[in-house]
């Protein structure tokens, strides 16, 4: 049992019992906790600890079972993300990535930091599935799969258009296409975004623009690596693959 302080990212708050409450925080210092909230609707912390919300903790961490909230300061709510419909849906998404991506009480400061990045700029306007898109291929390697996009693995040359194929783990050059006929038959330069996106620095990304339909291409890319090296569609990805089945039918009947 230890007592200490740490900058937090609340995962999502849920009722226990019938008048506790337990509140996952993804903690900078100490991984994903469990917070017990005990006769929440008497706490003064429930109601700023709410999804989307980051704040400094005064906190209880123990190494099993629930931890323990002593205290909050420096809170912030993600306002744009909890008002905007889009917003809120891709941040629910990269939220749950994130919380599968690692074990509870697993240290990982970077994530932790990317997380909250990816966030804050999406709370300032920016571009929610490009965001998304950048979100997801890094954090593959979370997952064991370390992309290389960027050369052939046949021959490591990066001047020539590219597939991807799974039965070599990476890209194929068109002089070596003919290794694998089940490769993806990706775009070339869908295969290049995505390297960029695998790669980019947040800081540079007010210069990045993507046409939808290198979006569209881009997000099928993305679902069938997930698929292949994943294998885990969350809650959240279900309905924002229900979010786009709306807009084609709404687009259909314009």
């Amino acid at each position: 049992m230890e007592e200490v302080v740490t900058n937090g990212l609340v995962l999502y708050s849920r009722a226990y019992k019938e008048r506790d409450r337990l509140i996952k925080v993804y903690t900078e210092k100490f991984g994903k906790r469990q917070f017990f909230i005990k006769n929440a609707v008497n706490s003064k912390f429930v109601a700023s600890l709410q999804a989307f919300t980051s704040a400094e903790l005064v906190a209880t961490i123990n190494d099993s079972g629930f931890s323990f909230i002593q205290d909050i300061s420096e809170v912030k709510h993600y306002q744009r993300i909890l008002e905007d419909f889009e917003a809120n849906a891709y941040a629910s998404y990269i939220v749950s990535l994130a919380d599968i991506a690692i074990e509870d009480g697993e240290y990982d400061a970077a994530l932790y930091a990317f997380l909250i990045q990816i966030l804050e700029m999406m709370n300032r306007g920016k571009d929610v599935k490009v965001l998304t898109n950048i979100f997801e291929l890094q954090l593959l390697s979370r997952f064991g799969s370390g992309l290389n996009l960027s050369e052939c693995v046949i021959c490591a040359r990066q001047d020539l258009p590219m597939d991807y194929s799974f039965a070599f783990n990476g890209c194929l050059c068109q002089d070596h296409f003919d290794r694998d006929s089940h490769r993806l038959h990706i775009e070339p330069n869908i295969i290049y975004l995505a390297n960029q996106f695998l790669n980019i620095s947040l800081e540079t990304l007010e210069s990045i623009s993507v046409k939808d339909e290198n979006k569209k291409q881009l997000r099928k890319f993305i679902d069938i690596l997930y698929d292949e090296y994943v294998g885990i569609e969350t809650n959240a990805k279900k309905f924002i693959n229900s979010m786009d089945d709306w807009a084609g039918v709404l687009k259909d009947k314009k």
